[in-house]
């Protein structure tokens, strides 16, 4: 009897442990994916202009010629079709950044989302 009780115990603590273990996905795995509404040229594109391009790339740099440091410069390269080309290391374009890792997915993703918006000036 004594026997059948502490089996019975030890069923009943591993019934609780178990019942209590409680996971929530959203909270063990949060959202981390690229957030591609709403993107600005003032707020997402140029921050990531500024954070990826312009040592190369700005008016005092202009490597290759190119001048990546205003709205109208990009432009030229965004109707092109160079831009993105080049981000997304496609073949015919010199793939950039020039010598290093390719920007982050998240990055290509909100440059090649906002040029496909038309790239406005915003």
């Amino acid at each position: 009897m004594k026997k059948c009780l502490t089996l019975f115990g030890i069923c009943l603590a591993l019934g609780f442990l178990q019942s209590c273990y409680y996971d929530v996905e959203e909270e063990l795995y949060p959202d981390t994916g690229c957030q591609t509404e709403g993107i600005t040229f003032s707020t997402e594109i140029l921050k990531i202009l500024q954070n990826q391009c312009f040592s190369c790339h700005d008016a005092a740099n202009n490597f290759g010629g190119v001048t990546l440091e205003n709205y109208e410069s990009l432009k030229v390269y965004i109707d092109n079709g160079s831009l993105l080309g080049a981000i997304k290391h496609e073949d015919g374009f010199s793939a950039m950044p020039k010598n290093q890792a390719p920007l982050v997915e998240c990055d290509i993703e909100k440059m090649e989302t906002w040029i496909n918006a038309g790239a406005p000036n915003n």
